[in-house]
């Protein structure tokens, strides 16, 4: 009986773990992707990559609730452009209730530079809900610039 507890546990431990490996490569896929749309300075397609009701904490600690009022916060700026690329360092996935979690660090650029001026840690938590990966909320924390 115990070696069958033992064989059971190992089975399902086996299965969680492809599971899992099979849905971080998506979800570094849409991180990348959506990098690339940051860059192009592209929005619209970087909106793509977020659940309608999506969450981000910036940096300096400003909480945005949703699409349309990120769009809002995004056109509210002044100075020049920039664009954020976000490092994966770490990703976590629960395919049973399909959540994932991802931390890594992040480097803010001026458009027309490769130097970064502003650069800190952030998480961000994924769903799969809608068949895709997107991402439900972002947390950056500035700790350069």
């Amino acid at each position: 009986m115990k070696k069958t507890i033992l064989s059971l546990i190992g089975i399902l431990l086996g299965a969680f773990s492809f599971a899992q490996e099979a849905e971080i490569p998506q979800i570094l896929e849409q991180r990348e992707a959506s990098n690339l749309a940051l860059r192009a300075f592209d929005e619209e397609l970087n909106a793509t990559f977020s659940t309608e009701d999506s969450f981000v904490t910036t940096g300096a600690g400003t909480l945005i609730a949703g699409k349309e009022a990120l769009s809002a916060y995004i056109k509210s700026q002044s100075g020049p452009r920039m664009y954020w690329i976000r490092t994966p360092d770490e990703v976590l996935v629960n395919p049973k209730i399909l959540l994932a979690w991802e931390t890594g660090t992040w480097k803010g650029y001026v458009e027309g530079s490769d130097e970064a001026v502003v650069e800190g840690k952030y998480s961000a938590q994924w769903t799969k809900a809608s068949g895709i990966w997107l991402i439900h909320s972002q947390l950056f924390v500035t700790l350069e610039n």
